[in-house]
């Protein structure tokens, strides 16, 4: 095999992570992707946006490579990648991030860990290890120890600690695999026990960490495999230090072939991180809320019940400047290559209603360590009256819409969202008068949307006030519990948007054009709304049928990208991504038979 023939094709990899960093690996398990020192840090592999000689990557690559398979180790973030040559010898590829509890705390180093195995025969194999830095611009020097090599660049450094043989690694030759080897990516640190204890030790600690992560689930009786791959996926996301969820690993995926709509996700927009937060909370995973209204209080207080953006950097960083890099080729050559996001620059009013949705169980669980109470409740109320101001007025919308402001429902309907739960938790914790004040609150919000948000002529309720044209997000309405599903309006409307924006089960997310045009890919989340309303409103079997295709448009290890074409069944857009793994589960949660039809 050639270097021509490195080229990451399409999405089909997978993630390994542990709350501090992650990367993909593809079915020949080739890191193409592995930002360092955090989720949005500078990719060290990005081979999945520069497949040239100029990206890099790391590699097992095989002699005479046949063909391979890859699973998770079962009910773990642990990958497992057999490939097999065409004699049929093979080796095994092992990779993860160590994650578990050590000396009273969580252990979550910066270290990549890959160990090597031989399945059969005398399979040779050659070791192409090739980090960059600065995006790919800087080549690091190199140097070698005993049992690490060195890559240097600057004030960057990696060490690679390995039992393979250092000369065959470093002149990437290829040289027959004889027995199991160890390799150990992380600072430029000398580690305390050797190599391959090293690597035993934290493999066998991490796989009992997440099997007993995902056995405290409340998992529903079907689907049962999707849910816990959904929910391993999601807890990745969390980017535990500071407690903010990311939209997804990757930047620059385009959202379909050539169309250009190529953004960054690896920032924590409140609105995403207010759906993971629900679909964990809804299995019994509250940690992850925990862990976000750290993050998210900071985000509020410091607001000082002004204005609020929709997206902050994973250390709260306000501004994410939007920025081209020319010298990448972008996925499969379709570029460009952005780094930052101008929708912080955005008013999108849904935000407010999105930040007392993601707090709201925290003040009535009885579960947390630590649950909110008066204080919170304070600057709670604070988002609430910005939301209450807000309501009424033109934004940008949920779909971040560069050129064009209107009164968005979605955003109405989330105000509502807010001023309604605010008067629950006032309930929660005996405060009467605030009880009152913001049920008014909602009333108000709720009338006018039922009024304004209506088109008698599309028999719908549209995507702003006294707009015509339609928008996935009005199924929201039932979702947040606005409207009795049964209520002829929300029926009409399931039926006006499968009419006007599904192609078969999928389910585009607007039918005006926007800034690029109109769009091609279905949007996977809008799909799941699809499915959640149609259960709502007594359609069953119809849901169970769409969520089956659903399952089907993920991957081979059961990871969904933001959208999926409806023609060729190809994934699009940037990967994991935290909405769709959101509507696994909650489609699931929806849909399951209950346990007490077996039991």
């Amino acid at each position: 095999m050639n270097d021509k023939n490195l080229t990451p094709s399409t999405l089909q990899v997978g993630m390994i992570g542990n709350c501090a960093y992650s990367a993909l690996i593809d079915q020949q398990a080739r890191i193409v992707w592995c930002c360092l020192p955090r989720f949005d840090g500078d990719p060290v592999f990005n081979a999945i946006l520069d497949p040239s000689e100029n990206g890099s990557l790391w590699s097992f690559e095989l002699e005479d490579y046949d063909r391979s398979e890859q699973h998770y180790e079962p009910n773990t973030a642990v990958l497992r990648t057999r490939m097999y040559d065409r004699k049929g010898q093979g080796i095994e590829v092992t990779d993860f991030a160590p994650r578990f509890w050590s000396r009273g705390r969580m252990f979550r180093p910066l270290t990549l860990v890959r160990r090597v195995k031989v399945l059969s025969g005398s399979p040779r194999m050659r070791v192409l290890l090739r980090p960059r830095f600065d995006w790919g611009r800087a080549k690091p020097a190199v140097t070698q120890g005993s049992t690490h090599i060195r890559f240097v660049s600057g004030n960057s450094t990696l060490r690679v600690n390995t039992d393979a043989p250092l000369s065959y690694i470093l002149s990437e030759t290829f040289f027959v695999v004889d027995r199991p080897m160890n390799f150990i990516m992380g600072p430029d640190e000398t580690l305390s026990t050797g190599i391959e204890e090293t690597a035993r030790g934290f493999e066998q600690e991490t796989v009992a960490y997440w099997r007993q992560w995902t056995r405290a689930l409340a998992l529903p009786l079907e689907w049962q495999e999707a849910v816990i791959r959904a929910a391993i996926t999601l807890k990745q996301s969390l980017f535990e230090d500071t407690g903010a969820i990311v939209a997804a690993m990757t930047t620059s995926i385009p959202e379909a072939p050539g169309s250009g709509r190529n953004w960054d996700y690896r920032y924590c927009w409140l609105r995403d991180a207010f759906f993971v937060v629900r679909a964990l909370n809804s299995i019994s995973e509250v940690a992850t809320m925990e862990e976000y209204l750290r993050w998210l209080m900071n985000v509020v207080i410091r607001s000082g019940g002004g204005h609020i953006q929709p997206l902050y950097g994973i250390g709260q960083e306000e501004k994410l400047p939007e920025f081209i890099l020319d010298h990448l080729p972008g996925y499969r050559g379709m570029g460009p290559v952005r780094v930052g996001n101008q929708a912080q620059e955005h008013f999108q009013y849904d935000v407010y209603g999105n930040i007392v949705l993601g707090a709201a169980q925290a003040f009535h669980d009885h579960r947390l360590f630590k649950r909110a109470g008066r204080a919170e409740f304070a600057h709670m109320e604070a988002v609430g009256e910005q939301a209450f101001r807000v309501y009424d007025q033109p934004d940008a919308g949920m779909w971040e819409l560069r050129t064009r402001a209107r009164v968005h429902t979605s955003s109405a309907l989330m105000s509502w969202a807010a001023c309604d739960r605010l008067a629950k938790i006032a309930a929660a914790i005996g405060l009467p008068d605030r009880i009152r004040y913001w049920r008014e609150r909602a009333d108000m919000i709720r009338g006018r949307i039922l009024k304004e948000a209506w088109n008698q002529d599309r028999q719908a309720f549209a995507e702003s006030f006294g707009g015509r044209d339609l928008d996935a997000s009005a199924l929201l309405m039932a979702e947040v519990n606005m409207i009795d599903p049964n209520d002829s309006r929300f029926i009409a409307t399931v039926d006006a948007l499968e009419k006007s924006l599904c192609d078969g089960p999928y389910m585009r997310r607007y039918e005006a054009a926007d800034d690029f045009g109109k769009p091609e890919t279905a949007f996977n989340i809008c799909t799941f709304w699809r499915i959640d309303a149609l259960a709502r409103i007594g359609r069953k079997a119809q849901a169970r049928e769409i969520f089956e295709v659903m399952l089907k448009s993920r991957n081979h290890l059961g990871l969904l990208s933001e959208d999926t074409h409806p023609v060729t069944g190809e994934m699009w857009g940037n990967f994991p991504q935290t909405y769709s793994m959101v509507g696994t589960i909650n489609a699931a949660v929806r849909l399951s038979a209950p346990w007490d039809t077996v039991i």
